[in-house]
């Protein structure tokens, strides 16, 4: 659990996903997979700023942004996979996971930040919300980590007991 300050700094994910989105699409500068990074590079970075202002909805309202384009680039790939070439599968798989990725990270942010709040029914909820969207094998250290959160809050949640 993190004090302090350490609520809403970015994680190692976080810190690193510029990164990695910027190395997904080197030599792409105008094209579609380099505006999808873009957007999901300015959605989490709105992401963070309104979560340390404690702009909670406006925080999820980012974070929905960017599981919609997730849910967007998914469906692009069920109904063209037979067009593109296996380079541009890849591509797009990629953008698809980064996608992911940082959407359960963010919902993994909040809930720490709504438990440094001591809101822990929503904290509850929002690591509930983890386990029932991101069960895909591929986001298991996400799910593992809602688990982990949801057995700290019985902890935290637990009634003091009477000597």
């Amino acid at each position: 659990m993190h004090k302090g300050g350490d609520a809403v700094r970015p994680t190692a994910f976080a810190q690193t996903f510029t990164w990695l989105v910027g190395f997904l699409v080197v030599g792409c500068a105008h094209d579609i997979h380099q505006q999808r990074a873009d957007a999901i590079k300015e959605h989490s970075r709105a992401f963070y700023e309104h979560l340390r202002a404690d702009r909670v909805p406006a925080a999820i309202g980012e974070n929905e942004r960017i599981e919609a384009l997730a849910i967007d680039l998914g469906e692009q790939i069920r109904t063209r996979r037979q067009q593109l070439g296996a380079n541009q599968v890849d591509r797009e798989w990629a953008m698809l996971r980064t996608a992911k990725s940082a959407a359960a990270e963010n919902w993994l942010a909040l809930a720490r930040y709504l438990t440094h709040k001591e809101r822990y029914e929503q904290a509850r909820r929002t690591y509930q919300r983890i386990l029932d969207t991101y069960g895909d094998p591929l986001y298991r250290s996400y799910t593992e980590q809602a688990e982990l959160g949801l057995r700290d809050l019985n902890i935290l949640s637990a009634p003091a007991a009477k000597p």
